[in-house]
């Protein structure tokens, strides 16, 4: 028996919405890097772009467990001498709330060449318009994905 090494003739993808409303940043962030870069086929390949198309919407609504709004600082720009302090906090309610769910994606995936490739995949909205409904996204459902199996 060989072993199947995927080809970019073999790759299918598709677009999948997320509805980020309610989830846990961990969470959804881990869900997203997973459908990114392809983990999810079995035919997965890991020197290939096998991942999907992803769409987060709601991204201003996510939940943070602990105290993280308040007291997790993002704090360099990424420039020389760049280094300012936010909260998550401010970021979410500033003008840019998706990039607190683009840095937890991209902090998920290897930082490689591919993974680069991958988050051009990802496309993240703050509220709950987004322009992809010519591609027929199909929708996952992540809240029921991460229900905590409680004890009775």
């Amino acid at each position: 028996m060989k072993t199947f090494s995927a080809t970019p003739a073999d790759i299918e993808k598709k677009w999948i919405i997320i509805d980020a409303e309610g989830v846990v940043l961990g969470r959804l962030a881990s869900i997203v890097a997973m459908r990114l870069r392809g983990k999810h086929k079995p035919s997965f390949t890991p020197n290939m772009d096998m991942g999907d198309n992803v769409i987060v919407i709601n991204a201003e609504k996510i939940q943070m467990t602990g105290k993280k709004r308040d007291e997790k600082f993002y704090w360099h720009t990424g420039h020389p001498g760049g280094i300012k302090s936010r909260t998550k906090q401010e970021i979410l309610e500033g003008d840019h709330p998706e990039r607190v769910v683009f840095q937890a994606v991209k902090r998920m995936l290897p930082g490689n060449r591919l993974s680069r490739k991958q988050m051009t995949n990802l496309r993240i909205y703050a509220g709950t318009e987004h322009g992809h409904e010519a591609q027929s996204p199909e929708v996952l459902d992540v809240k029921s994905m991460n229900k905590k199996n409680t004890r009775s």
